[in-house]
């Protein structure tokens, strides 16, 4: 997962509104959202590779979303877990965010960069990350961004879907169609507004755009997360290959909500 926005309680409807871009390489298989086999408390696409997922919620209302954290000057080891794991597990036991958080601390470096999104009907959400020091940090109420650098890191697409979240919620514009269209945009920044993360500028350009597209990788999925006060909580992925959308699926659970 690349690109997330989020208002948390903001709404006097809905509790949490997020929607998030997952970009990957196209050859990475993966499955789609759907209940896991294995654990059938957890709804989540699926990384075929590693077992884990970018984003999920559970039937206890648990919620898990991981980012990596961009920094082309580092050569992380290859013997690295999986960033995937970070969410499977949590989605897998019943912890509250800080206790996990806790136990995570403890095992951080084992993981390449990471932005880790979690968060529990009794505890709220919580943002960590592995670099510098930040977090765990619970989250207030408001409307936040997410990417490859830390909490609302000012890059331009984090801007423009924060704006767009947030006109979308004034006006009430909160259905599905309107809410991908937010993660739709293949437009890049202005060469004077790229991030410096250590890549080469063409490739520091190309990942500058809300959606992302390149013969070999690119934007695969776009979720809606939409849990009203009351826990009903429906959960949108459109699903993308090279040549455009492939699949969407929708599937809608009660529970606690956060």
């Amino acid at each position: 997962m690349c690109l997330i926005g989020f208002a948390y309680h903001c709404h006097p409807k809905y509790s949490l509104i997020l929607i998030a871009n997952r970009d990957e390489f196209y050859v990475r298989p993966s499955d789609l959202l759907a209940y896991w086999q294995d654990d059938p408390n957890i709804l989540a696409g699926r990384d075929q590779l590693k077992q884990g997922t970018w984003l999920g919620i559970n039937t206890r209302g648990q919620i898990a979303a991981v980012t990596n954290y961009r920094d082309g000057r580092k050569h992380p080891s290859g013997d690295l877990r999986s960033r995937g794991e970070l969410t499977r597990n949590f989605l897998s036991n019943h912890q509250s965010a800080p206790h996990y958080l806790e136990q995570l601390r403890l095992e951080q470096n084992q993981f390449g960069d990471f932005n880790l999104l979690i968060g529990t009907p009794s505890s709220g959400l919580y943002y960590f990350s592995n670099t510098h020091n930040r977090g765990p940090e619970p989250l207030k109420p408001g409307i936040y961004g997410l990417s490859n650098a830390q909490l609302n890191t000012p890059w331009p697409k984090l801007n423009t879907i924060k704006e767009q979240l947030s006109q979308a919620i004034e006006n009430e514009q909160l259905d599905v169609e309107s809410l991908i269209g937010i993660m739709s945009d293949p437009k890049t920044a202005p060469d004077t507004q790229l991030p410096d993360t250590g890549i080469s500028a063409p490739w520091e350009k190309t990942l500058s755009s809300i959606f992302i597209n390149t013969e070999t990788y690119g934007t695969r999925a776009t979720t809606v997360l939409l849990q009203e006060h009351n826990g009903k909580t429906q959960v949108t992925e459109q699903s993308y290959d090279q040549q455009g959308k492939i699949a969407r699926r929708t599937q809608t659970l009660c529970v606690p909500p956060l």
